[in-house]
């Protein structure tokens, strides 16, 4: 019998001739020989794994993974098959495995930090566990396609992030109102410098205006009297020789 393989499945094939196991998306089956089809689509996972700081103070994650087979990789997909494949992808024994690989790989991670450090480096402590979660999947066959991590969320009684939260929000403000000081101080020097440097720079103008015109006007008066100089000495002249001729 010849068997065909959908888009999203895989042939698991075994028995006669077949030391392991085959994985085909087509072949012949034959006489003594069994053939089962599994999916590879990726499922979703939601989880609220509770964990604990280093302090023990308790925190909710709440989580959503996709999580599938890995393709790529030929070892990846042949441990998924002999290992997850023959249990329904949505069954409750799936489902514990991996909730499992979470919740303890997320708890022992906690553990290891304070809950400030967790609420400071959210981003970190998030991408920490799904690097941490990844390799316990991989013995298993199982790739993290997406992981959505919501805000760590308090347990009841316990409201730490809460309050975390409310003094990151009175430090945001005091530091804006202070960026704002600050601003409006540097723009009230910025304008007296201004008018001040706009003041220097009138009396200069007004100084070197002055200079120049008291050079101008005494130049003036040394060209007045330059000519009237001129004008007077050939009018001596004249008369000097008028002079001479009436004594003779």
């Amino acid at each position: 019998m010849y068997r065909v393989a959908r888009a999203s499945e895989y042939l698991v094939i075994t028995g006669a001739g077949i030391t392991d196991i085959k994985i085909a998306k087509k072949a012949w089956i034959f006489p003594g020989q069994s053939c089962t089809v599994f999916d590879v689509s990726p499922v979703n996972y939601t989880f609220e794994v509770q964990a604990m700081s280093a302090e023990k103070l308790p925190f909710v994650l709440p989580a959503v993974f996709t999580i599938g087979p890995r393709l790529d990789d030929d070892e990846s997909l042949f441990l998924y098959a002999k290992l997850i494949s023959p249990h329904d992808k949505l069954s409750h024994h799936v489902k514990e495995l991996v909730q499992g690989i979470i919740e303890g790989e997320t708890r022992v991670l906690a553990a290891s930090m304070t809950m400030e450090e967790v609420f400071r480096g959210t981003k970190e402590f998030k991408q920490e566990v799904f690097s941490k979660v990844q390799l316990e999947l991989n013995q298993f066959g199982l790739l993290i396609y997406n992981a959505n991590v919501k805000q760590l969320v308090d347990v009841p009684g316990h409201e730490y992030f809460s309050y975390l939260g409310q003094k990151t929000q009175m430090e945001a403000a005091n530091q804006a109102k202070v960026d704002v000081a600050e601003a409006r101080m540097k723009g009230e020097v910025g304008s007296k410098l201004r008018e001040g440097q706009t003041l220097q720079n009138a009396a200069k103008i007004d100084a070197e205006t002055r200079i120049i015109a008291t050079q101008r006007q005494g130049q003036g008066r040394k060209e007045e009297i330059k000519v009237k100089t001129e004008v007077k000495t050939p009018g001596n002249s004249l008369r000097g020789r008028m002079h001479n001729t009436v004594s003779l």
